[in-house]
């Protein structure tokens, strides 16, 4: 299906099960505590948060495709992929030491907002969700960069978002139970080497808008023993950015962005401390495992990583 579709698959099922999970919460806290009525003030924020982040899409797109001359849209585009890269791994290692303490927060702000009305609610669903939505947007357009003329990256992130959210739906449902420890921890891995390849694209970006020199001083060249139609071409170019004859500047951003970063996500680290705001401590708590409840809390994994094992039930 084309060598961009891996990354862009990854990327969809990554962010989008991040923003399923923080909507399974929202809504498995209104049906516990018998607030149903209030379910179309967060789905009216969370499909606000949506049109925004595919407007965000649409402006990268159209703003590159339309507006710039070659070398504008080649600075762009290497800004725009520096950025994907900055917010990607500011995401990671939010997550690595934040998650235990999200469906806490969630519940706590969601009942602060009910308390302030219709308006809050909305809002803080939209906010809730919107910051995955742009993320993803971002990274997409960043990632999606190398494929331009073909569907195959669209259609990567669209079968991540709906494989998202069919996990969504599962874990809500009960029928199934994922450790996001382990799932959060892979696909960050996976997701620092797509960075890697996106800060290649960006330097790579540099290079064509004259911005820095050596686009081709080529650091090595092994064209003559990798086949471009190869299967491991198309995991490694798609997912990654790996390609036979990379400039050096190229490859040294590839390295000195992966080889620290995957080092530090890996290397053990203290969860932070859990916070409690004044609303969620009020708020009452049912026994665990009662019918209702929203993913238990989060126990402490490898890496300082977060897993949820208990499932969402409705009523």
């Amino acid at each position: 299906m084309g060598n961009a579709f891996l990354g862009n698959y990854l990327i969809g099922l990554r962010e989008g099960l991040e923003a399923a999970l923080v909507v399974t919460i929202l809504v498995a806290f209104l049906v516990k505590s018998d607030r149903r009525n209030r379910l179309s003030q967060v789905w009216l924020g969370v499909g606000a948060a949506i049109a925004i982040s595919v407007g965000f899409g649409a402006v990268l797109y159209f703003v590159a495709e339309g507006l710039l001359s070659f070398e504008q849209r080649e600075l762009f585009e290497a800004v725009a992929s520096l950025a994907a890269v900055v917010f990607v791994t500011w995401m990671i290692f939010w997550m690595r030491r934040f998650a235990r303490e999200i469906a806490r927060d969630l519940r706590g702000k969601l009942e602060q907002a009910i308390g302030l009305g219709t308006f809050a609610v909305v809002a803080m669903a939209f906010l809730a969700v919107v910051r995955e939505g742009l993320e993803t947007a971002l990274l997409f357009y960043a990632a999606a960069q190398a494929a331009t003329g073909t569907a195959v990256p669209l259609l990567g992130l669209l079968l991540g978002l709906a494989t998202a959210v069919l996990l969504g739906w599962l874990i809500y449902a009960g029928a199934i139970r994922i450790n996001l420890t382990s799932f959060f921890r892979w696909t960050g891995v996976l997701l620092i080497l797509v960075a890697a390849g996106i800060a290649k694209y960006g330097v790579h970006d540099l290079q064509e808008a004259g911005i820095l020199p050596g686009l081709n001083t080529l650091a090595f060249d092994v064209s003559g023993v990798y086949d471009p139609g190869a299967w491991y071409a198309a995991v490694l170019g798609g997912m990654f950015n790996i390609t036979p004859a990379p400039s050096v500047w190229e490859t040294v951003a590839w390295v000195a962005y992966a080889v620290p970063v995957l080092v530090l996500f890996l290397w053990p680290a203290r969860p932070a401390p859990a916070r409690v705001t004044p609303a969620a401590a009020e708020s009452p708590t049912p026994a665990a495992g009662s019918p209702g409840d929203d993913p238990a809390p989060a126990e402490a994994g490898p890496a300082g990583a977060v897993s949820q094992r208990a499932t969402v039930e409705s009523k």
